[in-house]
């Protein structure tokens, strides 16, 4: 098999996964043909009973963690900087933080920083960050009045899914950033992030069209800017998600 040919295989797999979760997919092991950092291939399979799911690890009560000694955000990013607790603070240019309003009503959460995130140490700049700024701007906010982060404070090489142990690792950084916001409204930007926050390994599909709270705070999901520059088909149902969002903003603020 060419290059090429694995390459648009791997892609068109991913892509498929990030939105349909593993409901239609069988876990086989391949030498050479990996979707992720494991010699792992999903197949699509119509047997349900067939499907492997990933593990999802058990949360902890993270907004009762070791930082809730730090008080303000830059407190906060002032001690964890520097963090070497897993293998990509070895690897990352940037540590990067978020950004935004520190008193956000709502606050989004994509994956991990990507190329240019780790260049800037900002969060969703580039083509995919642009398109960010586009869509809030369809819903009538501007970048300075949200609080943007992601799951991860550190780029995974080669922008492949962070780990678990990654994940374990950042949750704790994440969840004092919103108890420090105190937001209203999460936006989670994409499968991955949505499952972290979540807990779960469902489908993007299935989290989109149901209502999340995350300890009294609204939670609600939709596709990832990435993905929309690779499925422009995807952006209707970004509109929908985010036309609720902002609906659901003007109810909690009483607009």
């Amino acid at each position: 098999m060419n290059e090429e040919i694995k390459h648009l295989l791997k892609t068109a797999l991913t892509e498929q996964r990030e939105t349909f979760g593993d409901e239609l997919f069988e876990q086989i092991d391949v030498p050479d043909l990996t979707v992720n950092v494991s010699n792992t291939v999903y197949r699509a399979v119509n047997n349900i009973e067939q499907k492997t799911s990933a593990i999802v690890s058990e949360t902890t009560d993270l907004f009762n963690s070791d930082l809730t000694g730090y008080k303000t955000l830059d407190e906060l990013y002032e001690n964890i900087h520097d963090c070497q607790k897993c293998s990509l603070g070895a690897t990352r240019n940037k540590f990067v933080f978020g950004v935004g309003n520190p008193n956000a009503d709502l606050m989004l959460i994509g994956e991990a920083p990507g190329a240019d995130e780790d260049k800037q140490g900002i969060p969703f700049v580039g083509r995919a960050g642009k398109l960010l700024t586009d869509i809030l701007k369809a819903i009538n906010f501007e970048r300075e009045e949200v609080y943007i982060a992601n799951i991860l404070k550190c780029r995974p090489p080669n922008n492949r899914d962070p780990l678990p142990s990654e994940r374990e690792v950042c949750k704790p950084y994440l969840f004092r950033q919103i108890e420090l916001i105190k937001p209203k409204i999460i936006l989670c930007l994409g499968k991955v992030a949505s499952n972290v926050m979540l807990n779960n390994n469902d489908s993007l599909t299935k989290m989109r069209s149901e209502d999340h709270e995350l300890n009294g705070i609204k939670l609600m999901v939709t596709y990832h800017p990435a993905a929309l520059l690779r499925n422009p088909h995807w952006k209707k149902g970004t509109w929908e998600d985010v036309q609720k969002v902002r609906k659901l903003y003007d109810e909690l603020n009483g607009s």
